[in-house]
């Protein structure tokens, strides 16, 4: 496909250029996986309100003692609040995000018997928890395809002129209609690592891009 067809390319055409993209991005980034390290869905759940604005590589480095103090969702919702602070002090914004993890697990033990639902309405529910979050938990934790629209995701949607939404929601559902499930998860680790490493904010590495020919952005950034 030429520069100029891109404007009137069909859904299924472009749904066969993220398809492609998709598998060269694989070729090239084939250990592609999410950063967080956790052990079950309330280590993930927990890391993922870390990982807001801040780096995964320092959200693993706290939660390797935090999850060693706190084991249970019971644990961090009893937590006293001080305490739970002085040990993610290193996070950005760590007074909200703790007050946020215990009204989380508050809630997991009144409305979910202390269980991290597998469901994204049950999840999205719970105050604090919004849908990059439930995502991230879901096709991580879980099993269950889900696209995470993070900052990455969103700029590269845009870019290769996958949506045209700036709502990270409307995007999810734009990338939902061109992509099958099984591969809904991997996307958001492809573009991950894709965005970090080619499709940069605010410019991107457009000469040594690996799918700078599926790209309506190219070169032009």
């Amino acid at each position: 496909m030429m520069m100029k067809d891109f404007d009137k390319e069909s859904i299924t055409e472009r749904a066969e250029r993220l398809d492609t993209a998709c598998t060269t991005l694989s070729e090239n980034y084939p250990n592609a996986r999410l950063k967080l390290r956790f052990e079950s869905p309330l280590q993930l759940l927990i890391a993922s309100i870390l990982a807001a604005q801040c780096r995964d590589e320092r959200v693993n480095e706290v939660t390797l003692e935090l999850f060693s103090k706190y084991r249970t969702v019971a644990d961090f919702a009893n937590a006293e609040m001080e305490r739970l602070q002085e040990d993610i002090a290193s996070i950005p914004l760590f007074r909200r995000k703790a007050a946020t993890i215990r009204s989380c697990c508050q809630t997991l033990i009144e409305d979910h018997g202390g269980e991290v639902p597998s469901d994204l309405n049950a999840l999205t529910a719970v105050k604090g928890i919004g849908r990059k979050t439930a995502n991230m938990v879901l096709g991580n934790a879980f099993g269950i395809p889900a696209i995470i629209v993070d900052t990455h995701v969103l700029r590269i949607a845009n870019r290769l002129g996958l949506s045209q939404e700036s709502d990270r929601d409307k995007v999810e559902q734009d990338l939902m209609r061109l992509l099958p499930k099984e591969r809904w998860t991997r996307l958001g680790h492809l573009f991950a690592e894709f965005g970090r490493e080619i499709c940069k904010a605010p410019k991107a590495k457009c000469l040594v891009c690996p799918i700078g020919r599926l790209c309506p952005s190219h070169k032009i950034l």
